[in-house]
Formats: structure tokens, sequence, C-alpha cells
């Protein structure tokens, strides 16, 4: 049996933060949720996470459906050995393999963890440490072997002698252990270093036999403590997402300029171009092109849609849909087939039919627009009334002229014409021409001196429309 123990007790006071370092933003995801996905592959049958800092925060992000994870709490802190402690109870009628790592190392590939529970299994050893060989070690812990390639020690960075941190293999965090080997040492950790903190590599140094696996990529096993390491890891974790797509035949026409999310997936010839990230949960179909400039998240895009210079929230736009330049998609969103939402519009919990076009410099909240429907520039839904929003239902083949506003709750027909300018109160009946304004006044001679307009000499006239 597998049990996997993910410590995220810790602080992280240099992050310079109020969240706790497990919950750091990466990559769209936070640190903690990129460890554990990291395990997932190897189908553990226990999950158990060490919580401290900001514990009931930790464990409300970390709760997830279908998987059962086990909280253990850590009050005080007191070093990673002090840490796995806590496991003595709720594994006391364990016996199998517990795979150690700390919640703040998102680099891992769940291949290397693979070949580190194997490589484990297949020795024999009381413990398997993960290891790699940096040019630079500094601040990193040292493993120590003999010929044999058996660890013979395990020594903090701050408490190694200077012959010691000349050695270049370091410790990744990251353990493999026989735990009931592991269970009998832990009550006999001290704290007899620098930090008076219980190190669980002491305990590797009192079980036997140890052994090591070297990682072959050095960077999984960094770990996050600054903003800098942070940045970092953002962006090893954005070029192996952009790699993936691009094998996948997904054109990035500047990869560096882009950011990707786990949970966004992509069709077959998909173009992206400069300065487009997506967030969250996405799906881009066949043929979409998406950019400059644009934002995707938690949006569903189906094939050949074009999004340009524009904003993306929670959407979903059906085949062919054009979005911008300038244009802003809130929640709620669904555009029909080959809609056109041009520059400057903005469109918020609304339903856009069949070849709607709003080409530009208007605002559609909780709108339903039948198909065809031509919405003028500088169209308006006044949907709120200072106390509650209401909706506004636009009946197919209906055209909208310049700047009218539609004040809700209002409902147009079918094939119902709204005048340029007009303000719209009240429902409109199928096939009818809409015209809410007022009559037009004109001044004459409106430059004539002052007096002449003090003397009621201009004349007025109204123009022959209706008010």
């Amino acid at each position: 049996m597998l049990a996997v123990a993910v410590l995220a007790a810790g602080k992280g006071t240099r992050m310079r933060s109020a969240h706790p370092k497990v919950l750091q933003p990466l990559a769209g995801a936070t640190l903690v949720d990129w460890v554990l996905q990291s395990c997932e592959p190897l189908n553990p049958q226990r999950w158990l996470v060490v919580v401290g800092h900001q514990a009931e925060r930790v464990q409300q992000h970390m709760q997830r459906d279908g998987q059962r994870l086990e909280f253990v709490l850590q009050q005080p802190q007191q070093g990673t050995g002090h840490s796995v402690q806590q496991l003595l109870q709720p594994l006391a009628d364990f016996t199998g393999t517990l795979l150690v790592l700390n919640g703040d190392v998102p680099l891992l590939r769940s291949t290397t963890l693979h070949r580190l529970v194997q490589h484990h299994r297949q020795s024999g050893s009381a413990v398997t440490v993960l290891t790699a060989c940096l040019e630079d070690p500094k601040g990193y812990g040292r493993v120590f072997c003999d010929d044999r390639q058996r660890v013979t020690a395990v020594v903090e960075d701050r408490d190694c002698t200077d012959e010691q941190r000349r050695n270049k293999r370091i410790n990744g965090g990251v353990y493999c252990f026989h735990w009931p080997s592991l269970a009998a040492v832990l009550p006999r950790l001290k704290a007899d270093n620098q930090q008076g903190e219980l190190y669980l590599t002491d305990a590797v140094g009192l079980l036997d036999p140890a052994t090591q696996l070297t990682v072959e990529d050095a960077t999984e096993i960094s770990g996050v403590n600054d903003r800098g390491q942070l940045a970092a890891c953002e962006q090893v974790l954005q070029q192996r997402l952009r790699q993936q797509w691009l094998a996948a035949g997904v054109s990035f026409l500047d990869p560096a300029s882009c950011s990707l999310s786990p949970g966004t997936r992509f069709g077959r010839d998909v173009v992206v171009a400069p300065q487009t990230h997506f967030r969250g949960a996405n799906s881009v179909g066949d043929g979409c092109r998406i950019g400059p400039g644009a934002l995707i998240e938690d949006s569903q895009l189906e094939a050949d849609v074009e999004v340009t210079f524009s904003v993306v929230r929670q959407a979903r736009l059906a085949r062919g849909c054009t979005v911008g330049p300038f244009a802003h998609l809130r929640p709620g969103t669904v555009l029909e087939e080959h809609c056109k939402v041009g520059n400057f519009v903005e469109v918020k919990n609304s339903q856009l039919g069949a070849d709607v076009k709003a080409g530009h410099l208007s605002y559609l909240g909780d709108a339903r627009l039948g198909r065809g429907v031509n919405v003028g520039a500088g169209t308006i839904t006044a949907n709120f009334d200072g106390i509650g929003k209401h909706p506004t239902t636009v009946g197919e083949g209906s055209s909208i002229g310049a700047n009218a506003v539609l004040v809700a709750p209002v409902t147009l027909g079918r094939d119902v014409t709204v005048a340029a300018g007009s303000t719209i109160t009240s429902d409109v009946t199928d096939d009818a021409l809409a015209i809410a304004r007022c009559r037009q006044v004109e001044k004459k001679a409106w430059h004539e001196p002052a007096a002449s307009h003090r003397s009621g000499s201009t004349s007025e006239t109204a123009a022959d429309q209706p008010s």
C-alpha cells in the first residue's frame, strides 16, 4: 500500500504575504494544488496533509470531490521531523510505503515520483531520498553517500562544515519510507541543531539501508520560499504548458508572451497571437484564432471563433463568432453561431442568438436577443433600477437604432425597428416601428446679438415628426 503525506503547515514568512505559502497562486492553481496533482497518478490509498499555519483556510481550499484527504494538525510547528511525528497516530495500523513531500515543491513530475516509489520498493530500503546534483548547492541540505551510493548522512546547509559544503549532491526534500521502520525511529529525534527543530533528515540517518535516487531534471525539486522563486517556477510551468500544446498542434506566434492554465484544452489548428492569456478551465475549439491581447477565463469557445484584444470570462461562444477588438464578455454570456460582438461592446449575463450583430459602443445586460438582431452603436439595456436587475427581450430579425435605450423590463417582438435615439419603456409588438424621443426644436438665427434673443425676435419651429 502507498500513503502520501504532504507537509503544508509552514508560514512562508519570506513570501511577505497574508496568505499561507502553500496557497500562493502559480500558473492558474496554487503551490499545493500542483503537488497533489503530481501525486494523483500514483493512486495512493491514503492521502494525509499536515496543516498548521492558517490550518482551516488551507483545509478548506484542499477539500476535493472524490479525493479523501486526511488532515493532521501540527501545532506548534517545530520542524519537518515534528511534522511527520504527527502521523504516528493516524498511521498506527499502516504497514506500507509512505511518500513524504513538501507542499511548496510544485515542479515535480508524476513520472519522477513513480520512479522514486518503484526504486524504493525494488531496493528493499528503509528510506529512499530524492536527490540532485547542482553546480551551486548553496542553501540546500547535502546528501552523503558511500561507494555503493548508499546514503550515510543528510546534513542541513546551515549545519554543514566548510568541507561538507563542497558536496554538490543535495536533498530534494522528497522521501519514500518503509513506514514501520520510520515510525520506530521518529520518537528518537532530537533538536540538536542551530534551528532548535526536529529534522526529518535525522530520521534518515537512523534508518538502514538508506538509498538515493537522482532526479534527471534538477528544476523539479525547486522549492518556493520567496517571490523570486515563485516567479521562477511560474516560468518553468508556463514553458512546460506551451511545449505540451505546441507538440499537440497549437500555434503560438510569440510563445514567451502568452500564459496558459493547466485547465485549458485546445483543438486542432488553433492560433494564439502574442500577449494572450488563459485562466481557469477553458476549451478552445478547432481553428480558433485568439489574440493578440486577449484574456480568456473559464470559457468555452467552439470551432472557428476569433477573439481580438478582448476579455472573455465565464462565457460560451458558438462556432464562427467574432469578438473584439476591445470587447468585454462577462459571466453568463452566451453567443450563438456567427455572432459578432465588436469594439467597445460589453455583454453581461445575456444570450445573443445566431447571427446577432452588436458592432460597437453598446452595453447588453440581462438580455435575450433572437436570431439576426442588429444592435446599433450606442445601444444600452438599462437593466438596473437601483434595486434589482431586470430582463430585456428582443425578438428575431429586429433592428435597434443608434443610441437607443431599452429600459428593462421590456419585450420587443419580432422584426421590430427602434428609431435612433429612442428610449423604449414599454413593450413593442411584432413588425412595429418604435419611436420614443422628444420633438426636435430649431431656434433660428441663433448667433444674432444677445439683445435680439432677449427681445423675442428669434423664431422657433418644431420639426414635423412625432414626439
